[in-house]
């Protein structure tokens, strides 16, 4: 079926959502000084890498799935222009969380975050369509000896999507194009070895887990609650511990 959606794929984006949530409220308690939680190192630190690979794998796995089902019914320039379109508006929402946080947190506003991230990956992507899974792996291991590379150079702002900061750089979230483009592309190594032509080649031996339904629904909507589970967040913290935000409005 052409637009057959896969569960066990909106399961693990529904369980990173759950992860995502899980970490943001910890990360907004230490913040506002409501509770000491090391969000910068041991299992909260290892939650929210998990969390951001587990997206950006699926982006690879996603896109591999859409692209070859597109190719059915477009081709050339609509094919193309489909991806442009797409990859400019989820960039655009992007700007919309760089807007937003700074105006409100200024000084760790969001520069080039998941988003923004996501968006240059989805224009990057049709490049690498074509390439067999032996080509994508060896391209994201590139990808990943290029971020540690980049990682070790300070450079201009104008540099940062790539991976290049200058050292006084702070931000709430940052997903520099290398080394994490890498992932994407073994997402679509993955996708072309399990889901070809955008179906999938192999079944699953258990049947699907009642537990399953409600992640797959946060799967499916992720970017809906995306944008509106920090405010829910906030909302929650500013009921149960009065004064610790009242910062922001």
């Amino acid at each position: 079926m052409p637009g057959e959606r896969y569960w066990e794929i909106d399961l693990a984006r529904g369980i990173a959502v759950v992860t995502m949530i899980l970490f943001h409220s910890a990360f907004d308690l230490n913040f506002f000084g409501v509770l000491p939680l090391d969000v910068s190192g041991g299992f909260l630190r290892m939650l929210a890498y998990l969390t951001a690979s587990t997206f950006i794998f699926l982006v690879g796995i996603s896109f591999t799935i859409s692209y070859a089902r597109t190719s059915e019914r477009l081709a050339g320039r609509a094919l193309a222009l489909k991806y442009v379109r797409r990859g400019l508006t989820i960039f655009g929402y992007g700007l919309v969380i760089t807007a937003v946080t700074w105006l409100f947190l200024p000084s760790v506003y969001v520069v080039f975050g998941i988003l923004h991230f996501i968006g240059i990956a989805i224009l990057l992507a049709p490049l690498f369509f074509r390439f067999d899974t032996e080509k994508l792996l060896i391209t994201s291991i590139a990808c990943l000896i290029a971020g540690y590379a980049t990682s070790l150079i300070t450079g201009p702002w104008p540099l940062l999507w790539i991976g290049i900061r200058p050292e006084s750089f702070t931000s709430l979230d940052y997903v520099p194009l290398l080394p994490w483009f890498g992932l994407v592309l073994v997402g679509m190594a993955c996708g072309h070895l399990f889901y070809p032509d955008g179906r999938r080649n192999f079944s699953i031996p258990v049947a699907k887990p009642a537990f399953a339904r409600p992640l797959e629904f946060l799967g499916r909507h992720s970017l809906v609650i995306y944008f509106l589970h920090q405010p829910i967040i906030l909302l929650v913290i500013a009921v149960l511990a009065p004064g610790a935000v009242t910062g922001l409005w």
